[in-house]
């Protein structure tokens, strides 16, 4: 049976500008490159840029990644040195910047784990919660 996620694919229509945003805004590993498409990884996770046409998700749709609260100021100052984009304000529990790559695909760097959510969840519930 399924024992974890595999890896992360998000289309991008430049394979060079991604690759920069990606490594060193990000600071995701580059492993791979080829053609239309390259191989990096974050901590454990395998992410693959895959050239295509991204057609971002309206919703709420996006890839969270981790950040440990000590490097989030200094993470977020870079990103609006950088004139990355935000695409919303955080309004959970937690420390959290939400922005956008190159091509718009919605990313968020959050502070936290499923637990300190769940923790959060106890003493303010979303609307309708039921516990599991």
């Amino acid at each position: 049976m399924l024992k974890g996620l595999n890896h992360i694919t998000i289309a991008v229509s430049d394979l060079e500008r991604s690759l920069t945003f990606y490594t060193e805004s990000l600071g995701m590993t580059a492993h791979v490159r080829w053609d239309t498409g390259a191989y990096l990884s974050l901590g454990g996770v395998w992410f693959c840029l895959s050239c295509g046409k991204p057609a971002p998700s309206l919703d709420y749709s996006h890839i969270a990644l981790d950040i440990a609260e000590q490097n989030f100021a200094e993470f977020v100052a870079k990103l609006h040195k950088a004139d990355v984009p935000e695409w919303k304000q955080n309004s959970s529990e937690g420390l959290s910047v939400y922005f956008l790559d190159p091509d718009g695909n919605k990313l968020e760097a959050h502070c936290g784990d499923l637990q300190t959510r769940l923790e959060a969840l106890k003493h303010k519930p979303y609307s309708g919660l039921v516990w599991l």
